[in-house]
């Protein structure tokens, strides 16, 4: 008989399977979302987001150790204001709360990589990420100098890297351009290269006070249904002098990581965003699924091609790995 293909050889016990496996999970891949609030003494659990939480600034001590511990290199800062305007004037204030927990996070962590998100639906009144026109529409270049402030103010506070999310047309030239002319050609840029319009961002947007007051995102996010238009977002990014690129939500959208991985060598994050994380938590924690489910939802992004993964999964994850409990899977 014809010899076929035996690969259950390189499977017969945990040492082999070991040796074999081709990707691994490592604290190092992990960047942590935190979520800023004004005020003080604040610590507040998100009931969209279970184990993640409101901070105000003053309370960054115990997630700022908890990264360092863990071995997590990075977070990303999401401010939510208590005033919120038009044209997201809070943004850009020099003591804006992103801007306070950036010099915070510094003061506890200095080896601590710090990314602050840049967008302005957070900070304006409408929930939309852009300047409206008076149809209610988002306008596009009126919005680029906006964001453009709003890095340079993060730059100014010691950022080391901004991550447009707004969507808008050209502001990955506008911010780096800003941010070159201001004297900080060092900070970085990572792009929210393929953001597509999706229904995964619902607890974030419960979390951030973001959702808009009217209307959607379609008009600046991209059509779920779009496997070339991510490549013309991304190349836009590369012309436009982006660091690094992104694919968001990750888990849905895997075809686009892979293949975008494939085809630039720029880095490329994954977003493993809200509902994502929230419908494994709750699969969890109803006995649908094993705790299982998590890592080897990471591995798959990881597998995908994602340089590193931003996740509300980070700490837990990043634990896990330290302690051994994810043994199989780093």
């Amino acid at each position: 008989m014809k010899p076929f293909y035996r690969g259950r050889r390189l499977r017969k016990n945990a040492a082999i399977r070991s040796l074999m496996q081709e990707v691994r999970l490592t604290p190092q891949d992990f960047i942590q979302p935190i979520f800023v609030v004004e005020g003080e003494g604040v610590k507040q659990e998100i009931s969209s987001l279970p184990g993640q939480y409101h901070y105000s600034v003053d309370m960054l001590d115990d997630i700022a150790q908890r990264m360092q511990q863990s071995g997590i290199l990075g977070c990303i800062l999401f401010g939510i204001p208590d005033h919120k305007d038009s044209c997201a004037s809070e943004a850009a204030k020099e003591d804006g709360v992103v801007q306070q927990a950036i010099r915070r996070l510094r003061s506890l962590s200095p080896d601590l990589y710090i990314i602050a998100d840049v967008c302005m639906c957070e900070y304006t009144s409408h929930g939309h990420c852009g300047i409206l026109n008076g149809k209610g529409e988002v306008l596009n270049d009126e919005t680029l100098p906006h964001l453009a402030e709003i890095a340079v103010s993060y730059a100014e506070a010691g950022v080391d890297m901004v991550a447009p999310s707004d969507m808008m047309d050209g502001h990955t030239a506008a911010i780096r351009s800003a941010l070159d002319a201001a004297g900080y050609e060092q900070v970085a840029l990572m792009g929210y290269s393929a953001k597509y319009a999706s229904a995964y961002y619902g607890p974030f947007r419960e979390a951030a006070h973001s959702a808009p007051s009217f209307g959607d995102r379609k008009s600046y996010q991209m059509n779920p249904a779009n496997r070339t238009e991510a490549l013309l977002e991304m190349q836009a990014d590369v012309d436009e002098g982006a660091d690094v690129l992104m694919v968001k939500p990750a888990l849905a959208y895997l075809d686009i990581l892979c293949e975008c991985a494939n085809q630039f060598r720029l880095p490329i994050a994954a977003y493993n965003v809200s509902g994502e994380y929230a419908m494994l938590k709750m699969a969890v924690q109803q006995g649908l699924m094993a705790e299982s489910v998590i890592p080897e939802t990471l591995l798959a992004i990881k597998r995908a091609g994602a340089s590193f993964i931003i996740t509300y999964f980070a700490l837990e994850a990043a634990e896990n790995i330290k302690q051994g409990a994810w043994e199989q899977w780093a």
